[in-house]
């Protein structure tokens, strides 16, 4: 074997035999990590196996109960959380600018570098960080930790909340790096094009590969295998020597013992032994088929201010078609989505829904949950201990376990669900409902590879039609047969089958979309007279900037006042126990939906506004 001056180099980073207990559980049990100079890490696990809490012991954040933290001298470490904490900066430039090396040297270059990375990441710098949505708290995040030039970063779900320009733009950036990278991410794509070796955290201890993440499954596959195999002759050595204890010749008292003692130490070996977690188990309520058409748009237009959103656009989508929407955030995904499926009247055009539709929506806006409703009374909607799918009561807790929940957070707060969990949760709420048509946006945030495995294997056999927003370019190859795409001014374009079938037919990626930083200004002795009357520019008015702020918690406000309503609805005996108060709700649910579309409506005409004016 040939000399490999990496392997003899000393670490970056190393973490060794780390022992975390949390509540009487052990969360870490040895686990280890090593990063080199160089090195590109992929760190994965489920949901809730400790990986963001190893992280976060890397970055010296966490003190573990035992084990030990190495960092070489000089070498500097910058850690992206998944929730970045910006109390004490009044823009996010200052954040950024924060997160600099603690060095004199270079500093000029160091803040230009600040300011172009918030640039190149569709931030200006002047944000109020307090009202950063969550895709800007992430740009700003990353800002921050790349524009340090660390030696070694830890990226903890550096895609969510992006879209795919800016997913691409990161892949593209941190690849030109030469820092180390150690990264936590369901975004398969995103770790195959970036890592080189693979540390699976696997009930409390990891294991280490030296291979890309595309060989993930194929090792994984490989190793539970070997464990299920080893547990095998375990219970075979242990029902021998049960056997022999019992029947077995009697022989010189000495060697009994040490047999007895034996088989206590096998028994206390299978005792102790961790399992790995199961699976959601995820079905969809089924409604009785639609029509063979389920949504015809003829020429159908949309426009907020002077910003055409959506322009003479047509497309046919029959039962059981699988339908992509991809673009740039702003790019007016959800718009589309909202005009398809008639939420949304178009300006121009039409749209003829199909017959007997039954449509069940998953939308993104986790943090319009109720933080202080029970996991109970969010999937029974407040009344009684049971949920129906497809046509049957099924008790909640029993309900809740499909989707990983155990028992005893039956009770907990939603807000005190992570984002797994949340994401866990709507995907219930939504696949609890009788339905023909799925819309689902943004379904994989937060979501692990299991779980990513399960949700796609379920919509894969599901008898009815999906349109998903997703930035996830490799649960669309695996999924979709057709991609829809925004090409500049409103034009939306409909190619066949998935994200890479769509790039080689389109020739590009979706960086056209991307917003262009104004031109510099010309020199005002070159600049040449200009005797055309210019239009007033337009500014935001103080009740315009009030309600960009407002505008948000009052449709977080509606929304949840909506699901209760949805909640009451969803009691198969509402109608038959009090037919007027169901006909009143069912009128008050149309009203809320009707608001909810009105205030979205001016809350994008205002940020479209207020984009415009930032942009000059």
């Amino acid at each position: 074997m040939g000399f490999d001056p990496k392997r003899m180099a000393p670490p970056l980073l190393q973490l060794k035999d780390i022992q975390l207990t949390f509540g009487g559980t052990p969360l870490l049990s040895g686990a280890e990590l090593s990063v080199g100079s160089g090195e590109r890490v992929s760190l994965i696990g489920r949901n809730g196996s400790g990986k963001s809490t190893l992280l976060k012991i890397a970055a010296g954040l966490i003190e573990p109960d035992r084990g030990s933290v190495f960092v070489q001298p000089g070498a500097l470490v910058r850690y992206l959380p998944q929730e970045p904490d910006f109390s004490g900066f009044a823009t996010s430039l200052a954040y950024v600018q924060a997160g600099l090396r603690p060095s004199d040297d270079h500093h000029d270059d160091d803040r230009h570098a600040a300011r172009y990375l918030l640039e190149q990441l569709g931030l200006t710098g002047e944000e109020d960080p307090a009202h950063l949505s969550g895709g800007e708290a992430r740009r700003a995040g990353l800002a921050r930790v790349l524009a340090a030039d660390p030696d070694i970063l830890l990226l903890d779900e550096p895609t969510n909340h992006l879209d795919l320009t800016t997913i691409e733009w990161l892949e593209r950036d941190l690849d030109a790096r030469r820092t180390s990278l150690v990264i936590i991410s369901h975004d398969r794509r995103f770790l195959s094009n970036l890592s080189r070796s693979m540390v699976w955290l696997d009930r409390g201890r990891t294991r280490r590969i030296e291979r890309g993440f595309a060989h993930f499954e194929e090792w994984r596959d490989s190793v539970e295998a070997d464990e299920e195999r080893e547990q095998h002759k375990l219970g075979r050595k242990i029902a021998a020597e049960e056997h022999w204890l019992r029947f077995g010749v009697t022989g010189r008292r000495k060697r009994n013992m040490r047999r007895v003692g034996l088989l206590q130490a096998l028994r206390e070996q299978r005792r102790t032994y961790r399992a790995g977690g199961g699976n959601v188990a995820m079905v969809a309520g089924a409604a009785a088929p639609s029509g063979a058409q389920v949504i015809e748009a003829s020429g159908i237009g949309k426009s907020y201010a002077d910003r055409q959103i959506v322009h003479d656009f047509s497309i046919r989508i029959a039962r059981n078609d699988r339908i992509g929407i991809v673009g740039p955030n702003g790019s007016g995904k959800t718009t589309l989505i909202n005009l398809l499926t008639g939420q949304l009247q178009p300006d121009t055009g039409a749209v003829r829904l199909g017959s007997a539709l039954a449509v069940a929506t998953l939308n993104q806006h986790r943090d319009s949950l109720d933080p202080n409703v029970t996991v109970a009374d969010a999937l029974t909607g407040g009344a009684g201990d049971s949920v129906m799918v497809n046509g049957h009561a099924r008790h909640v807790v029993s309900y809740m376990k499909d989707f990983l929940f155990a028992s005893e957070q039956a009770r907990t707060p939603l807000g005190k669900l992570s984002g797994g969990e949340r994401g866990r949760l709507m995907l219930a709420q939504a696949l609890a409902k009788p339905s023909n048509l799925l819309v689902l946006d943004e379904p994989t945030n937060d979501l692990d590879m299991e779980t990513l495995d399960v949700l796609e294997d379920m919509l894969a056999d599901y008898a009815g039609t999906v349109l998903l927003i997703s930035h996830d370019r490799d649960f669309l190859d695996r999924l979709v047969g057709g991609v829809i795409v925004p090409e500049g001014n409103g034009r939306w374009v409909e190619y066949a089958g998935g994200y890479s079938d769509m790039l080689a037919q389109r020739g590009a990626d979706l960086t056209r979309e991307r917003p262009k930083p104004a031109p510099a200004k010309p020199a005002r002795a070159a600049a040449p007279v200009d005797t055309e009357p210019r239009p007033a520019k337009r500014r935001l008015m103080f009740k315009d900037k009030h309600a960009l702020e407002t505008l948000p918690k009052t449709i977080a406000a509606l929304q949840a006042e909506m699901k209760a309503l949805q909640g009451k609805l969803d009691d198969p005996q509402f109608y038959a126990r009090d037919r007027l108060g169901f006909e009143k709700t069912t009128a008050t649910l149309g009203e809320l939906q009707l608001k909810i579309a009105a205030a979205e409506e001016q809350w994008l005409e205002l940020e479209i506004l207020r984009e415009e004016i930032a942009g000059g």
